[in-house]
């Protein structure tokens, strides 16, 4: 009650938990979010938002003790509504209703949140626009969605504790408030980069770049090439780098199953040790650089020792995975040319030069074998078909002051 009520009492409802408010001086207003804690009150919610045509959503979420994401708060909007839904009271599954129809979901830099909703809903939205994606193709470089807020609705979104427990209960106001925050203006911020996409004609460039990112960029590591994500395994040979190899897949493996960080199971410098020295017996395995007491515990060290042993004699995976595409000698000078004038190109037109193409982009088109992003679509117009024109000599690139380097078709010589 007014006058009575503590400063951050909660009042528990059939559906939603609202924070009351405080009379006085420091009165504080009501949230527009609503708290979802229960099974109820979640298939209330899911019929409303199956009738919508779009929606905001973000998630918070912990993994620094685990393998995989866990989901610690789902915040969802759309006009009318904002609801924040508690995933360690609410079983989500029955949410894959809505990512599996039409209605689009809006997010920002989803691609960790599209790996945690295909964990728990076996789905991630048929429909995607995510602004950070698209507001890379209208003049920012992967921006923070405070930053879009501020620039493009003129709102600051709160900066929240970095080092929040979001697994913890209760939830504090203040904790909730902020993830509120990450959805309440989202749909404006997505309406305000849609608006510019169609002023600046690349609509389908950012359409391209977001449904490339809800098809596959969400995806879990591949445990055969999980070997090319440690730096001293690279510099390895013959028996050790198979050995390395061997370890690197058992133990991208182990930690999913367990679902701990791979570090846990097993450290780097660990992993490169017992593949150089490759040893026989727990004992001399845990006396290896790198193995201590907090790794390969529970049997895990009698698997390491049977996988040192299975690699034994194999030839190592070919380094192929790591190593740039084989561009012909007769281009390899042509690389920091194309590169540069890709960058040229990309201020040209107010976009981050790695939205149009990479280095690496630039070499895979040049080297035999598949174009890769450069060789379809808009890429492939925008930069992709003048490369191929500029290394076959039916175009030159030049300097002209004032623009820079200039592609331009080249006169045929006379017979």
């Amino acid at each position: 009650m007014p006058g009575s009520a503590p400063d951050t009492a909660w009042t528990p409802g059939p559906r939603v938990h609202r924070r009351t408010a405080r009379s006085g001086s420091d009165h504080l207003d009501p949230p527009d979010w609503e708290l979802i804690t229960t099974q109820d009150a979640f298939g209330e919610l899911l019929d409303e938002w199956m009738g919508v045509e779009r929606y905001a959503l973000d998630t918070e979420f912990h993994r620094e003790g685990t393998y995989h994401p866990r989901v610690a708060l789902v915040q969802v909007a759309w006009p009318g509504r904002l609801a924040l839904i508690d995933p360690l009271e609410v079983d989500l599954a029955p949410m894959v209703e809505v990512l599996n129809s039409d209605i689009c979901a809006v997010m920002h830099a989803a691609r960790q949140d599209l790996e945690i909703l295909y964990r728990v809903c076996g789905q991630v939205p048929n429909v995607l626009f995510d602004t950070q994606t698209a507001s890379n193709f209208v003049g920012f470089s992967n921006p923070s969605l405070g930053t879009l807020s501020e620039r493009l609705t003129g709102k600051k979104v709160p900066k929240g504790d970095r080092l929040t427990d979001w697994m913890r209960r209760p939830l504090q106001p203040t904790q909730l408030s902020y993830a509120a925050a990450d959805v309440r203006d989202l749909l404006s911020i997505a309406d305000r980069l849609s608006d510019e996409l169609q002023r600046r004609g690349r609509v389908a460039w950012a359409a391209d770049a977001i449904e490339a990112e809800r098809c596959d960029a969400w995806t879990t590591r591949d445990p055969d090439v999980a070997w090319t994500r440690i730096k001293e395994v690279r510099h390895l040979r013959g028996q050790a780098l198979a050995t390395a190899q061997a370890l690197a897949k058992w133990r991208e493996e182990a930690a999913s199953s367990d679902d701990v960080p791979t570090r846990n199971l097993l450290s780097d410098l660990g992993l490169v040790g017992l593949a150089q020295t490759r040893p026989t017996e727990v004992k001399k395995a845990r006396a290896v650089r790198g193995v201590d007491g907090r790794n390969l515990r529970g049997g895990r060290a009698e698997e390491a020792l049977a996988v040192i042993a299975e690699s034994q004699g194999r030839a190592p995976v070919d380094a192929t995975a790591v190593k740039s595409p084989d561009v012909p000698q007769e281009l390899r000078s042509a690389i920091n040319l194309v590169t540069t004038w890709v960058k040229q190109v990309a201020r040209d037109l107010d976009l981050d030069p790695s939205t149009i193409a990479t280095r690496g982009d630039v070499e895979m088109l040049l080297a035999p074998g598949p174009d890769g992003p450069l060789g379809t679509g808009w890429r492939a117009e925008l930069v992709g078909d003048p490369i191929r024109d500029l290394v076959s000599g039916r175009a030159a690139l030049a300097f002209q002051p004032g623009s820079g380097l200039v592609l331009e078709p080249r006169a045929e010589r006379a017979g």
